[in-house]
């Protein structure tokens, strides 16, 4: 259990936040009132006080609402809180949806003290029920439900379909197969060809946002623009090869030109990485074939699932 020792919000976006006494927390939408709010999962965000004092220590003068945090909560280890998790607020309830994000245009702390702690030590939350909160409230963690969907994203490449010259139909067909299997696709995402954008967007899902599976589309063959899985091996911690060789073994017996596939498949942390073909109907067929046998590497990797095999 922790404390709410301060409620910030900013009317504009651009404009440091102030604290309130007391807010309304509105479901799918985030604090009223507050700029940041809106339909995404960014809606409300949580900085441990703990590390505010942490800040405070090294000589920088900062308040409540400084860092463009939300809540002030004391008691916790945000960091530590795997995304997925809820807390509870009187009757309201958020959900962890990221952790961190990347600092683009560096804030007033940064330029002051050379530091911000918010990019690495913020969370961020989507409000799954409303309700009005007040500062002093108590917070709660509730238990993380081992039968929650497993979460994906989709992410196609193609240099074309980025210009718009192209319709992507890969991207949606997998997320609609997904979707139908009981995955929660949190993001579908559409890139130009090449190795560095694709690679910190695979960082930013598996560390940030801490997706159970990425699906990769494009990319896989022999253009020099195809370079989906260089980007993949870069990222990994460690690689599951045998994903990618078992599509490219059921692909052949549906064209020989499987054989030019290049595509890898991998773990960082713990999400898992899979390249999948770039036409639509070659996306349906991987995904017939391997979705009956991934949620058991994905519930190990989650820590929700045993090992096979004697002991």
């Amino acid at each position: 259990m922790g404390k709410i020792l301060a409620i910030c919000i900013s009317e504009k976006k651009g404009t440091q936040k102030k604290p309130v006494d007391a807010a309304v927390l509105k479901k799918d939408w985030g604090i009223e009132g507050d700029a940041h709010a809106g339909n995404w999962h960014r809606q409300v965000s949580l900085l441990s006080f703990e590390k505010i004092e942490e800040f405070r220590a090294k000589g920088a003068e900062v308040d409540f609402g400084d860092f463009g945090e939300n809540l002030v909560v004391e008691g916790f280890d945000l960091r530590k809180i795997p995304v997925g998790s809820r807390f509870q607020i009187g009757e309201a309830v958020l959900e962890l949806t990221q952790i961190g994000k990347e600092c683009h245009s560096h804030c007033a702390i940064y330029h002051a003290v050379g530091d911000c702690i918010m990019p690495r030590e913020g969370v961020f939350t989507k409000v799954m029920k409303g309700g009005a909160i007040r500062t002093g409230d108590e917070i709660h963690l509730l238990p993380l439900s081992d039968s929650r969907p497993f979460t994906a994203a989709v992410i196609t490449l193609s240099d074309k379909g980025s210009k718009g010259e192209r319709e992507d139909k890969s991207g949606p067909a997998a997320k609609e197969m997904l979707e139908a299997a009981g995955y929660c696709v949190v993001e579908s995402l559409l890139l130009p060809d090449g190795r560095q954008p694709l690679s910190d967007e695979l960082c930013r899902l598996a560390d940030q946002r801490q997706v159970d599976v990425v699906f990769t589309t494009g990319g896989t063959g022999f253009s020099e623009r195809d370079l989906t899985p260089e980007a993949t091996i870069d990222v990994c911690d460690r690689m599951a090869n045998g994903i990618a060789d078992a599509i490219r073994q059921y692909s052949l017996k549906i064209t020989g030109r499987a054989m030019l596939s290049r595509a890898a498949s991998g773990i960082r942390k713990k999400t898992l990485i899979v390249n999948l073909p770039g036409s639509p109907k070659a996306v349906k067929e991987s995904l017939e074939y391997v979705l009956p046998q991934l949620d058991h590497g994905l519930g190990i990797l989650r820590g929700t699932a045993g090992e096979c095999g004697n002991s």
